[in-house]
């Protein structure tokens, strides 16, 4: 099993600076890069200063600049907010800046706020259907001239300038939770990018026999790699925990908000939703996250990871940054690399 960080440039008060901001995160993925992880991921969101993520090329190529081998990519892009032809385009310019290191991933998208604000209200839903066009489009773009006419996108002849700098093209792939969404993607080769939230181990199991029987649905298709992230916050001191489960707490209620469209976005800052109107908040109770995410100490981490280990899943994909302050984002991450991943990967891997 290998290891990937996903982190954001994010902020929890106004009065936190953006210089601070940036200077932390960039520092987080060279800790990353240096400590032997595959891939780094950056979001794509709008207007939320909990992830702030307008630009993800633009913050990816920051991080090209920044570092020496690790692997850049989208988690995730979101397909009603793009063109293709600027997609298929941005996409290989990055590949080309970065040497090769473009990882490309698309969804459908987290927040209908989002979708009111920049893709002129239309109904998140359209996202999946959307991707399943994009994305061949994208490819066939890279690859020469296209005509399109399809349902969501027409165009006459054009082509992707630049082509990608890797061949036939840039590793894709797709966020997942619904069987139909698995089963397409890897029909065409896609890997899966897989979230298990806040539920219990079973949620990636589920997530994982989906994988499989896609898998089994398609036969002589090339395996593709699958991905779970989770909520990680690794301390030494059992003291800590409190810190930890806290930030989750309040990125949960924040998460439910924006889902929903509970409470106002005041400048950005989503506002606290009156307490009766979340309902999922058992979830983000204190003993279940101390079971259910990779929380404690190395050791106890390495004990959870066994076992996402043994359902083989190829890439743990490591949250970073859920409103944790900046101090514990680092040490958590230095104690990953230090004492958790030499458990799972030689010398050699995190030096290759």
């Amino acid at each position: 099993m290998r290891f990937n960080l996903v982190i954001n440039l994010e902020r929890i008060a106004p009065d936190v600076s953006m210089t601070d901001v940036l200077r932390h995160t960039t520092e987080m993925v060279q800790m990353a890069d240096q400590g032997g992880f595959d891939i780094v991921w950056a979001a794509e969101h709008h207007a939320l200063e909990m992830t702030i993520a307008p630009g993800p090329f633009q913050l990816l190529t920051h991080f090209a600049c920044n570092t020496d081998r690790i692997r850049l990519g989208t988690a995730v892009l979101v397909p009603p907010y793009w063109h293709p032809i600027r997609l298929a385009g941005e996409a290989a310019l990055f590949d080309l800046i970065s040497g090769g290191r473009l990882e490309l991933g698309l969804g459908r998208g987290a927040y209908q706020r989002e979708f009111d604000r920049v893709a002129g209200g239309m109904d998140q839903k359209l996202g999946g259907p959307m991707m399943q066009e994009m994305l061949p489009l994208v490819k066939a773009l890279w690859a020469g001239d296209v005509t399109h006419e399809g349902e969501y996108w027409q165009f006459p002849s054009a082509t992707s300038c630049p082509k990608p700098l890797q061949k036939p093209h840039p590793p894709i792939w797709v966020a997942a939770r619904d069987p139909a969404t698995y089963l397409a993607a890897i029909q065409e080769g896609y890997s899966i990018q897989s979230w298990a939230l806040t539920r219990p181990f079973s949620e990636v199991e589920k997530y994982k026999q989906q994988f499989e029987d896609a898998l089994a649905a398609n036969p002589g298709v090339k395996r593709p790699r699958f991905m779970n992230m989770r909520h990680t916050g690794i301390f030494d001191k059992p003291a800590q925990a409190d810190v930890f489960i806290k930030a989750i707490q309040r990125q949960g209620a924040q998460f439910e908000n924006l889902f929903k469209n509970l409470a106002p976005v005041v400048d950005g800052f989503p506002q606290a939703p009156p307490p009766e109107l979340l309902t999922n908040q058992d979830e983000y109770a204190a003993e279940k996250l101390l079971e259910n995410l990779i929380l404690g100490s190395p050791d106890q981490a390495i004990d959870k990871l066994r076992s996402y280990e043994a359902l083989g899943v190829d890439y743990f994909c490591y949250m970073a940054s859920y409103g944790l302050p900046m101090d514990y984002q680092k040490s958590s991450l230095e104690l990953f690399i230090n004492e958790v991943m030499p458990a799972f990967q030689s010398a050699k891997e995190v030096a290759a």
